[in-house]
């Protein structure tokens, strides 16, 4: 009887403590950002942002510009994380060797070791990265620029050329979806049409939210010194290329930034 209810009372603890765990709480930045997370990611997220900071500290010493790659990661609405990861790495190679490796470091959202536990969602990863990239004062201290990928950073990888575009991504399609079981999950047609047609931050959640945190960052330096902070803005690119001065002042419909119901004072 006693181990009956021992059983029971630990399986009631464990409820509670699962539902702790998995009870969603607002958590916001610096610059008011606030985003629904659940409770029990708060200590791994906190441990990240240590980590990715220490990295990013190491790179600052060699002399090196920091900058910080936007780009979709998630597999939504024929997009597929397996590919998006590789051309988020191919895209920091070359805007290293654009730069030259031993003046800029990029910051790849996408590269191993930044995971957070399973469960995880948009969400708490995106409250992970506007804190890395607003830092503790809201200042971005420690970025130079943000390179936003687009359409010709994913044509680069599929060796798009202008004719056939369509054809060749689903030629990508067939071959790799036979050893690929993830990929095979994703509508052929859906992948066909992303990559294609939609294939940049333009059509990504977390991308949205990292322009809008960057636009906040642009401001918050301006105000900080009338006289110089134009020229103390972070550098942004989109697609390769400087962004245009009155884009850089636009903000974007949120992705994943929204606050839990009631918003905290």
């Amino acid at each position: 009887m006693r181990t009956g209810f021992a059983i029971s009372a630990a399986i009631a603890l464990l409820a509670s403590s699962v539902s702790v765990q998995a009870e969603p709480v607002t958590a916001c930045t610096a610059n008011r950002f606030c985003y629904c997370i659940g409770a029990g990611l708060q200590g791994a997220i906190d441990q990240n942002i240590a980590k990715i900071r220490e990295r990013i500290a190491q790179q600052k010493t060699l002399g090196k510009a920091i900058g910080y790659l936007s780009v979709p990661l998630s597999t939504i609405g024929g997009s597929y994380m397996g590919l998006n990861i590789k051309v988020a790495e191919q895209s920091k190679k070359r805007i290293e060797a654009r730069f030259g490796p031993g003046s800029v470091w990029i910051l790849n959202p996408g590269a191993k070791g930044f995971a957070l536990p399973d469960g995880a969602r948009g969400p708490e990863y995106m409250l992970m990265w506007t804190k890395v990239l607003e830092g503790d004062g809201g200042l971005g201290k420690d970025f130079d620029f943000v390179y936003f990928a687009g359409p010709s950073d994913f044509a680069r990888f599929f060796s798009l050329g202008g004719r056939g575009d369509m054809q060749k991504i689903e030629k990508y399609y067939g071959r790799v979806s036979r050893t690929d079981p993830e990929l095979k999950k994703v509508d052929k047609a859906a992948f066909r049409n992303y990559y294609a047609l939609r294939a940049s931050v333009s059509f990504s959640y977390g991308s949205h939210d990292e322009w809008n945190i960057v636009r906040s960052i642009n401001e918050k330096r301006r105000e900080a010194d009338k006289k110089t902070g134009l020229s103390t803005q972070l550098g942004v690119m989109f697609d390769g290329y400087p962004t245009a001065p009155a884009l850089l002042e636009t903000s974007v419909v949120p992705g994943n930034a929204y606050a839990c119901d009631p918003v905290p004072k």
